[in-house]
């Protein structure tokens, strides 16, 4: 079977006074990143998936509503594929920082179950995300299926899949797609941090939009 690992879209970034702490929505641009995800697995059946998995957050549930919606595939939501910082104060993207943290002690949060102001058991988090991945893929024989999630849940099952010391090891672009063959013989990874969608999304903008979203 094919995994398609789908980082979720852009959120807002929420802090503790916005009563989301670390749930927050997706921001415009990311419905738009979502859509654009959508419509291109819409445009190749061949390989679009068959279930979409997602994280209960809800920027991934919205993300993994935006492909359901255009492919009419069942959605399966699932706790287990929850990020470490289910129940932080406030939500951190990866490609910033947290008060009084360094960026190099945010990415070894996977080691250290530290991130930001929150804690969590990084040995429980890891247990957890292999436990999901192994019931999707032992569920799911040959067909293709989509689990919408998080960095720290792809840096988690990749570095696995590739026999990686436990840590971040990439940035996952939101909606990149990350491609995995799994099978009895083990797991293997295809492709890393897919944007096709993104950039035939931006050419395709008139200059005027383009613009006007990235001001």
């Amino acid at each position: 079977m094919e995994l398609l690992l789908v980082r979720h879209g852009r959120p807002h970034r929420q802090h503790a006074a916005d009563g989301d702490g670390a749930d927050p929505h997706l921001t415009p641009q990311g419905r738009a990143e979502a859509d654009l995800l959508a419509d291109y697995l819409a445009d190749h059946p061949a390989t679009a998936p068959t279930v979409v998995y997602s994280s209960p957050m809800r920027r991934a549930r919205q993300t993994a509503e935006a492909i359901t919606s255009r492919l009419v595939v069942p959605l399966r939501v699932d706790d287990r594929l929850r990020e470490f910082d289910h129940g932080a104060p406030s939500y951190v993207p990866l490609e910033l920082t947290a008060p009084g943290q360094t960026q190099a002690e945010l990415w070894r949060a996977l080691e250290t179950g530290v991130w930001g102001r929150h804690t969590f058991d990084p040995d429980a988090f890891a247990r957890r995300i292999d436990a999901v991945f192994d019931e999707i893929i032992a569920t799911n024989r040959s067909t293709t299926v989509a689990v919408v999630c998080h960095g720290g849940v792809l840096n988690s099952f990749l570095g696995g899949v590739l026999a990686r010391p436990r840590g971040m090891f990439f940035q996952p672009e939101y909606t990149s797609v990350c491609r995995v063959v799994a099978s009895g013989r083990g797991r293997r990874l295809l492709t890393l941090n897919e944007t096709t969608h993104l950039q035939l999304g931006r050419a395709a903008e008139p200059d005027a939009v383009r613009d006007r979203r990235h001001a």
